[in-house]
């Protein structure tokens, strides 16, 4: 056996700043919580539901619209609540720097629902959310953990490839489009961030 060795100053003081630069590394970015994908996805699903029903189908844009409306509270409720057990409450950088990264896209999609609304191309708007929300999640999948940015800007990119196929299909297949971005892409994705997010 060895006596041990006694460590340096230079050492500890090393080991110090390392922990303080992940510290500081880690304070500035978002950790999102799978339960909201998946709780954002059984909204979409629901909707698609009620869009595809006869007696609602004439009221789609509505049903989306309010669906939208309380999948982003939902939403934004349990990553706060994600951010405040995590500790990451205290650090209004991340936050800012998320919603920096999100709304602008999502403002644009709002905007440009009432100018395709007025204009009476209803037809444009599923491929329109769907492009648009796909582009502010990859924006913000940059400002997320390392652990689940990979897997947001994916999820992205998928929205993004949906909302093309939107624009170059009939309108008879635009709910169930829909449904698969809003819905499925939401809950698959929620499953698989779950474990990362709450290990991180």
């Amino acid at each position: 056996m060895q006596p041990d060795m006694p460590i340096s100053i230079e050492t500890r003081a090393l080991g110090t700043l390392a922990y303080i630069k992940r510290s500081i590394e880690s304070s500035g970015y978002m950790a999102v919580p799978g339960t909201a994908g998946v709780v954002m996805g059984v909204i979409g699903i629901l909707a698609a539901v009620a869009a595809s029903t006869p007696r609602w189908a004439p009221h789609w844009v509505a049903i989306w619209m309010l669906a939208g409306a309380i999948a982003f509270l939902v939403g934004g409720a349990l990553m706060a609540r994600e951010a405040a057990q995590s500790g990451h409450a205290r650090y209004l950088g991340p936050v800012r720097k998320f919603l920096l990264c999100l709304c602008p896209a999502l403002f644009a999609g709002t905007v440009l629902t009432g100018v395709l609304y007025r204009a009476g191309l209803m037809n444009l708007l599923p491929g329109t959310w769907l492009l648009l929300y796909g582009c502010a999640v990859l924006s913000a999948s940059t400002v997320t953990i390392a652990s689940t940015m990979r897997l947001i800007g994916i999820m992205g990119t998928l929205f993004v490839a949906l909302g093309c196929v939107a624009f170059a299909s009939p309108a008879e297949v635009h709910t169930a489009l829909l449904g698969v971005g809003f819905g499925a892409l939401h809950i698959m994705f929620g499953l698989l961030l779950g474990p990362l997010s709450d290990a991180e």
